[in-house]
């Protein structure tokens, strides 16, 4: 696969020469990117890790078509239909995303592209644009407002009984594609996903007064049924080890179906125990031995005290925000950690980044601790906006609290709350539509990444401005 620029067609120059407007926006993104050459290179980095020969075969996406792609469907919340739609119908898109007058290629190759990416380059990516918005005079780091969110996974609200029927269904359809590649079959496999689903939707339709009397009943029918189907599907995947006489292509892709059902044997494994020990044993399972989804098995459940939504399942995501709208530090985070544990790190990697220690440091009650208020005020921070959280305020506390600097902190802080809105409706970080880990914690850092662009294209566009009006 070839990763290298095109060439430029006549039609190309043309176009140039006549002058292509894109929006204000765009256009500025473009020239901030065309600019700062260090930003493609990781992503060219990325795609060609494991080519043995990157500049021979066929022609694939550049490091900047990827990346401005990338970018392009952050910012307008695109799926990758629609971006490749949208590119391919206008000259002005394809100007921006280099693509020009060349054909512009199916919407699974943009998927393709952009999954060879790693959270780790977007994050060094997101490193470098900040610290040039740093150069540049555009940021200077002296206030920082930190928060906490939660972006969902896309999964179903897991439930025992649908779970089990979740590992009946997929078991049995990844037995059926193994059958029909398999010239002689998998011998015996009895399909019970009628008699799994029957049982979920009773339980499903319960009332209060029925679960007591008939769910644990219909709860040892749907185990039953599914240890029946998990034995069967590990049995079959016993019975196939040794296929010979295939092509070459029908091996791999008969690995590929046992490697798949022996995975979620083991998941369903994990779903039969959880729900024996919770509904039959009665016992509390702890949260982090629980599995929510076999589809998405890092989801983790977030409890944040929220009253309409008081379980969450997905990934809580740390940031911090500069006074000037730039996220200048992200993070996908494990489990379900307290807010506190994040100042002082979060101190840290400020220092890091800009070379001092922010004048204001602003947050939500979540993150109070004496430890943290000591550690703000050692470090060097002036204004540290954190409000007391339980407990009896003291005279000093009370009266820090009611001044006039801290109540500025606070409603400085509530500017994080309308970024993560953005990020949200805007930049399609309410709901991971991706799987897998890795995928979600790029998801993240592309629409962080597209947030800090446009935020650094306005800022850049009012610096062209001011600087107009001082020369008249």
């Amino acid at each position: 696969m070839r990763t290298t620029d095109p060439q430029i067609s006549f039609a190309d120059l043309e176009f140039i020469k006549q002058g292509v407007r894109l929006e204000p926006t765009l256009k500025a993104i473009a020239d901030f990117l065309d600019q700062h050459g260090a930003i493609v290179q990781r992503v060219r980095h990325d795609l060609v890790r494991g080519l043995k020969k990157p500049t021979t075969g066929r022609t694939g996406l550049t490091a900047p078509q990827v990346l401005r792609s990338m970018i392009l469907m952050r910012v307008k919340n695109w799926d990758y239909r629609e971006l490749r739609e949208r590119i391919a119908d206008g000259y002005t898109l394809r100007h921006f995303t280099a693509f020009n007058s060349q054909r512009v290629p199916k919407h699974d190759a943009f998927n393709r592209a952009v999954n060879r990416l790693t959270p780790a380059t977007l994050q060094a990516v997101n490193d470098t644009v900040i610290r040039v918005a740093v150069n540049l005079g555009l940021e200077d780091g002296t206030k920082l407002r930190v928060d906490t969110t939660v972006v969902e996974t896309d999964i179903h609200h897991p439930t025992d009984n649908t779970l089990l029927w979740d590992s009946v269904r997929v078991l049995t359809r990844r037995v059926r594609k193994l059958a029909a590649v398999l010239p002689a079959g998998v011998g015996s496999f009895t399909n019970r996903t009628r008699s799994a689903r029957r049982r979920m939707q009773e339980i499903q339709r319960m009332t209060a007064r029925e679960r007591h009397r008939r769910q644990v009943r219909t709860y040892r029918a749907l185990i039953r049924i599914t240890e029946q189907v998990v034995n069967e599907a590990r049995a079959v995947v016993n019975r196939t080890v040794r296929v010979r006489g295939l092509d070459p292509i029908t091996h791999v892709t008969i690995d590929a179906l046992r490697s798949e059902i022996a995975r979620h044997c083991e998941l369903g494994d994990r779903v039969i125990s959880q729900t024996r020990r919770r509904v039959l044993h009665g016992e509390q399972v702890p949260t982090e031995e629980k599995l929510y989804s076999i589809f998405e098995t890092h989801t983790d459940l977030i409890k944040r005290g929220k009253v309409l939504k008081p379980i969450e399942f997905g990934h809580k995501v740390f940031l911090a925000e500069s006074g000037h709208g730039l996220i200048t530090q992200y993070r996908v985070l494990t489990g379900n950690p307290a807010d506190q544990i994040h100042v002082t790190p979060s101190l840290e990697r400020h220092t890091k980044g800009f070379g001092q220690v922010p004048d204001l440091y602003s947050s939500d009650r979540g993150f109070f601790n004496e430890t943290n208020i000591a550690a703000c005020q050692t470090a060097g921070v002036k204004v540290t906006c954190i409000p007391q959280s339980g407990g009896k305020r003291s005279a000093d506390r009370e009266a820090f609290e009611k001044s006039p600097a801290f109540k500025k902190g606070q409603r400085f802080r509530a500017g994080i709350e309308g970024r993560i809105s953005v990020l949200f409706r805007g930049r399609g970080m309410k709901r991971a539509l991706v799987e897998g880990r890795e995928r979600f914690e790029l998801l993240v850092g592309a629409a962080v990444l597209a947030n800090n662009l446009m935020v650094i294209a306005a800022l850049l566009s009012r610096k062209h401005v001011r600087r107009r009006l001082a020369a008249a």
